[in-house]
């Protein structure tokens, strides 16, 4: 299956009503039941060597950060800085102190000031070429490295969401966007390819429940 670069309904910025808030909703069931907590936790444990460490986080494309938020009663002094442009997506944001509106291809921060850059669901809605101007990006301002919790492109997974979405979500949003972003997503050749391009050697990649990619990328 070929990658899809077909916009979704997310990437429409001047949506900024109740849609967002329903989609939000069921993107938390979604990244708690099909991998996306897990994901985070496990590439955390990657950057991590104690739970009381002081770790600043830097959520790209934050939506309703909750990935980094159902792991936060574990490392107590992580800080979590959410950025997105939508923003009615930062407004839905909940316990998160810090909240950027802003474009990711230009980051209002300085170099290396914080320690991961943390993107979850994002870098699908970008077409490689955009993708490397992003990693640069991330590279600059993280200390340690980068999280990417991203989507395996398949036909089963594309059969699944279908099943998933039709069944139970309630969203117009989700229903059209979850296939779409499937068929975005990333095989491993295409991320291999990506990376030797960037000649970024330091990095894991790991197949990941459901149908995830886990990449850290080191300093």
């Amino acid at each position: 299956m070929k990658r899809s670069y077909q916009a979704e309904l997310m990437d429409d910025f001047s949506i900024k009503d109740e849609r967002i808030d329903i989609a939000l909703n069921e993107l938390k069931v979604i990244n708690k039941y099909l991998g996306g907590i897990l994901t985070t936790k496990i590439a955390l444990k990657h950057f991590v060597f104690s739970n009381d460490e002081n770790l600043r986080i830097l959520d790209i494309g934050s939506g309703s950060s909750d990935n980094l938020l159902a792991i936060k009663n574990k490392y107590q002094n992580l800080q979590i800085l959410s950025i997105d442009k939508n923003i009615r997506v930062l407004k839905a944001s909940d316990n998160i102190a810090v909240k950027i509106n802003s474009d990711a291809f230009r980051l209002p921060l300085k170099n290396q000031s914080c320690d991961i850059v943390h993107a979850a669901l994002f870098l699908h809605h970008f077409k490689e070429e955009e993708i490397k101007i992003l990693l640069e990006e991330f590279l600059r301002v993280a200390k340690r490295g980068i999280i990417i919790n991203d989507l395996r492109r398949s036909l089963f997974a594309l059969m699944g969401i279908k099943i998933l979405t039709l069944l139970f979500s309630k969203s117009e949003m989700v229903k059209n966007d979850a296939p779409l972003s499937v068929k975005r997503g990333f095989n491993k050749l295409g991320l291999l390819k990506l990376l030797s391009e960037m000649e970024i050697k330091n990095f894991i990649i790991r197949k990941k429940w459901a149908f995830r990619w886990m990449l850290i990328i080191k300093r």
